[in-house]
């Protein structure tokens, strides 16, 4: 029996996917096989040396010790695209409220109750305080085309904008997904100076950090607007702050919040609602769920931040799974162990993901696991 543990809430539709003859899933199980969990942080946890995966119920994963996972033998998956069409929606409204002022004016106009019948002619002459233009004939910049920027890029074109995106990465599949009358350019400078609309959809990493800063805004047209629905630390805030006042921007719209941005004149600090949907939620357990059970049951790894993509159909005897070190020769240590006692490999899938590595190994007969554990470089042995 697997032991699932749930840090935080996770929709039924996802967590009913595990056979309840194989699986025991809930909030209070005590050393997990795996864990799932949306916003809880497990720096400060301590693992089981049987812990095996850990599924994030989103994109971002900046609540989990990836690299420590990785050292442990921990795959960590997260579950792109399962919330892309949520904040895909939000940063649409987000490009409208940045605008056309309707936050502040729905404020505005709460403060002219109990003026009876006179609410009708202050609306009439207080409304042209809230005048913004129109998207439509504007330019939308995006940084980073893919799960949610390229469904953004495409609604905003059928909004009757014109649409230039930058992405250093963009897959073959990501630009098939892009309409025609989308321009991808190879150099980020040209999204900034043409954008009188920036939204940012890049990841978020040591190199990314702050990027978006004044070095960005000096190379932007003055009044443009800042749309963040990626992640709050890309974005220097105190550049951010002096460029609203100078007028350099005229509005910064986004969904990570903090002390420094709220109240300020030209914010609108949205509480982190991208990914706050019912379907949403629902779409994240679902892959999170799927992607836990086919690694455990057949060792696949499928959307995993720490380790490489690979999968397998065993068709042998045993399936020996190897999670090490990227380091030269591996492979012929450990096929010379699983031949030495006459198995035959069937079918054999190594992949690298910077200094880690996974291989799947599918066999017939009998071989030396102990002997696998013990090779230099190896992290972890599953056989299955």
């Amino acid at each position: 029996m697997y032991k699932i543990k749930k840090l935080n809430k996770i929709a039924a539709c996802g967590t009913d996917l595990f056979d309840k003859a194989k699986y025991e899933v809930s909030d209070d199980v005590q050393s997990p096989d795996a864990i799932i969990v949306r916003s809880a942080s497990m720096h400060d946890m301590e693992f089981d040396d049987n812990l095996l995966a850990i599924a994030r119920a989103g994109a971002g994963v900046n609540n989990i010790p990836v690299a420590d996972c990785a050292e442990k033998g921990i795959c960590v998956f997260n579950t792109p695209g399962a919330n892309a069409n949520a904040v895909k929606e939000l940063a649409v409204l987000g490009l409208l409220i940045s605008s056309r002022k309707v936050s502040e004016a729905i404020e505005w106009a709460k403060g002219l109750k109990g003026n009876g019948a006179e609410v009708g002619k202050m609306v009439e002459k207080g409304k042209s305080q809230f005048v913004g233009p129109e998207i439509m004939g504007k330019t939308l910049g995006l940084v980073g085309l893919g799960a949610i920027g390229g469904k953004l890029a495409n609604v905003a074109v059928s909004l009757g904008m014109n649409v230039i995106g930058y992405d250093p990465f963009l897959s073959v599949s990501a630009a098939l997904h892009l309409k025609p009358q989308v321009t991808v350019v190879k150099d980020v400078d040209e999204v900034y100076s043409k954008a009188d609309y920036l939204s940012l959809h890049l990841p978020y990493n040591s190199e990314t950090k702050g990027s978006i800063n004044a070095d960005v805004f000096a190379k932007m047209k003055d009044g443009a607007r800042l749309l963040n629905f990626a992640r709050g630390e890309l974005v220097d805030t105190s550049a951010v702050i002096e460029a609203l006042g100078s007028g350099k921007l005229a509005k910064y719209v986004t969904d990570f919040p903090n002390d420094e941005v709220i109240g300020v004149e030209g914010v609108v600090a949205i509480p982190h609602l991208g990914a706050s949907t019912p379907e949403s939620e629902d779409n994240c357990a679902v892959m999170a769920s799927r992607e836990l059970i086919d690694y455990i049951e057949n060792g696949n790894i499928v959307n995993s931040v720490n380790f490489p993509n690979v999968e397998l159909n065993k068709t042998g005897d045993v399936m020996v799974c190897i999670m090490h070190k990227n380091v030269p020769e591996f492979i012929t240590k450990i096929t010379a162990i699983i031949s030495k006692d006459g198995a035959n490999i069937e079918n054999f899938v190594h992949k690298s993901k910077g200094e880690y590595a996974y291989s799947m190994i599918d066999i017939t007969g009998s071989v030396d696991v102990e002997a696998l554990k013990a090779t230099a470089d190896v992290i972890r042995v599953r056989t299955l």
